[in-house]
């Protein structure tokens, strides 16, 4: 893949310096002529004449979440079949495939959540994590007379603290 060469008197911005990177030598020159980039002050970023359509974001935004989930799947196969339900081992890759997901739907000015960000992160709790519930992390409800107590216990409170302010309130003393 070559580097992106500058165009003309400006510098290509960030976001499209990555997305040449990313999507090959040929995308660099797609409507990234001299004359497609302006310069309006020295001191203001370069501002694209090319007009991106919907369905070339839209395009660009699959073909960078596709890397984002094959960087996942990547980090995933380090992770053993015990260690899929802790979530200190699996929150930093898990993070990061969301995290990758936004950031480039951001660079892009595209909806997010949006419906391929969602079929990823879904796709990821399918094939890794679809079986963490039955393990010994699972959490479940107390019995039901720790619940009734819990519950009970301060219903039961209020009253009584209602009755200590009214009572103290009655003394009559004014209240410096």
């Amino acid at each position: 893949m070559a580097p992106c060469a500058q165009m003309g008197s400006g510098h290509l911005s960030r976001g499209l310096l990555l997305l040449c990177a990313l999507l090959g030598h040929q995308f660099c020159h797609v409507g990234a002529t001299a004359e497609g980039f302006r310069q309006e002050a020295r001191t203001s970023p370069p501002v694209s004449a090319y007009n991106h359509t919907g369905k070339l974001v839209e395009e660009i935004y699959t073909n960078l979440t596709h890397y984002c989930w094959e960087s996942f799947v990547k980090v995933m196969q380090n992770v053993t079949g015990a260690q899929l339900c802790e979530w200190k081992v699996i929150s930093r890759p898990y993070s990061s495939l969301q995290k990758c997901l936004e950031d480039h739907a951001d660079l892009l000015n595209y909806s997010y959540p949006n419906a391929l960000a969602e079929s990823y992160i879904f796709q990821s709790h399918h094939h890794y994590f679809q079986n963490c519930s039955a393990g010994s992390q699972a959490y479940f409800d107390p019995p039901e007379d720790v619940l009734l107590a819990m519950i009970i216990a301060p219903i039961c409170l209020i009253p009584f603290l209602v009755t200590l302010v009214i009572w103290r309130s009655k003394d009559g003393k004014a209240q410096p």
